[in-house]
């Protein structure tokens, strides 16, 4: 995929997130993409911070924008490698929260779906 594609890929990410329209994040994933998370680590022990498939991600999620329903997300910069990779930086926000600095990476298919990300948080 090209550079300005991934990009677009990126940024239609956070807006659907900023949603918290769970089928429409889903919609931008492989059905089989595999998300590795801190705080996934946190919440599901048992998973060591690793999932994979559509399911598991849609309850994943689910249940976040349940518990966090102020979350939001700003993106501050978008880095396109292609022809399979992008790397976003945002910070998360949630009300009685601190705001924490994130990047995340997306590896894309042939498809321009993504196969698999992977957040860090500093």
């Amino acid at each position: 995929m090209e550079a300005p594609k991934l990009a677009a890929l990126a940024r239609t990410w956070v807006v659907r997130m900023n949603e918290h329209d769970v089928e429409a994040v889903l919609a931008l994933y492989a059905d089989d993409a595999e998300h590795v998370s801190p705080a996934l680590r946190v919440q599901q022990p048992e998973t060591n911070g690793i999932m994979s498939g559509k399911d598991k991600l849609r309850a994943w999620w689910t249940d976040a924008f349940s518990r966090l329903s102020t979350l939001r997300y700003e993106l501050k910069s978008v880095t396109a490698q292609a022809p399979d990779r992008v790397v976003i930086e945002y910070e998360r926000f949630v009300d009685g929260e601190e705001t924490l600095r994130v990047a995340e990476i997306f590896e894309i298919n042939d498809a321009g779906l993504i196969k698999r990300s992977r957040v860090y948080r500093g």
